[in-house]
């Protein structure tokens, strides 16, 4: 949801679609400097909360933000600013922050991992105690020089981190789906959660993002879409929905929207016609 005029103008317009969870971006995505919360913003911000319920919130990170870069600027830039997240989504006591492993830049995988997690740990330890609050890796739909398509590559993030308990997953299916891996059938959905079970574990994922794709399977191009009007199409969601494995985990929209939020109550009213 929009935060334009203050951070806690976000529950009023979930409150319109009857949302039942929240993701946010705490500041302006596309800057570097950003100042930390204010106690006023924070007053209002837990005053709305509090009207629209318990429901679960996530913010998501800048997306300039790149641990794995090949620029040591870069990376020095995405520490603080990784830093200064943690702390103001400790400040609002929202528990989840999603974020993507970032881009290796040319230097290969294993180059951009190992950058990531050094300079995602170096972000944790300059906060200090945060421990109410999870980071939770993005997967990824694979463009250009990308981390994280794989699962192979998240589980070395949170296999590798010196904080691999603060570490979860968000689980993007319009990302899995360019990724190449494919869900629609009953038989595909199996296969590919036992696959994301086997390397790094169904516990491990805390939060999805649900998009349709408007590119088609193992595009490798991000592109979301609304829900059944994609290349993932209903099968593949409602295989998603019905998984009583997922049955309480937080699921929010990335889909294209206007002012008057049409699109987000029709994507909800999609969504919940394909639960059984």
């Amino acid at each position: 949801m929009s935060v334009a005029g203050g951070l806690h103008l976000a529950f009023e317009r979930i409150s319109r679609v009857n949302g039942q969870a929240l993701q946010i971006f705490t500041r302006n995505q596309r800057q570097w400097q950003s100042e930390p919360v204010s106690l006023s913003e924070r007053e209002l911000f837990m005053q709305e909360r509090k009207k629209w319920g318990d429901g679960p919130i996530a913010s998501h990170n800048s997306y300039l933000i790149n641990l794995a870069s090949h620029k040591k600027e870069i990376r020095d830039k995405s520490r603080q600013a990784m830093a200064a997240e943690i702390e103001r989504a400790a400040a609002l006591e929202i528990p989840y922050i999603v974020m993507h492993p970032g881009s290796h830049g040319g230097d290969g995988p294993e180059v951009g991992l190992e950058r990531f997690v050094r300079n995602l740990d170096a972000s944790i330890e300059l906060v200090g105690e945060c421990d109410d609050v999870m980071i939770l890796i993005e997967n990824t739909a694979g463009q250009g020089t990308g981390l994280g398509a794989s699962f192979s590559e998240i589980r070395y993030i949170l296999s590798n981190s010196l904080f691999g308990k603060r570490l979860g997953v968000c689980l993007d299916t319009c990302h899995l789906f360019a990724a190449g891996y494919d869900f629609r059938s009953p038989e595909c959905y199996r296969k590919t959660f036992d696959s994301i079970d086997h390397e790094i574990g169904i516990d491990r994922i805390r939060f999805f993002h649900i998009n349709d794709s408007k590119k088609e399977l193992g595009s490798r191009v991000d592109r979301h879409e609304h829900i059944g009007k994609g290349h993932i199409g209903l099968d593949g969601f409602r295989n998603l929905l019905n998984d009583d494995r997922f049955r309480n985990h937080p699921m929010t929209l990335e889909t294209p929207k206007g002012a008057d939020l049409a699109e987000d109550r029709e994507n909800l009213a999609v969504l919940g016609s394909l639960i059984i």
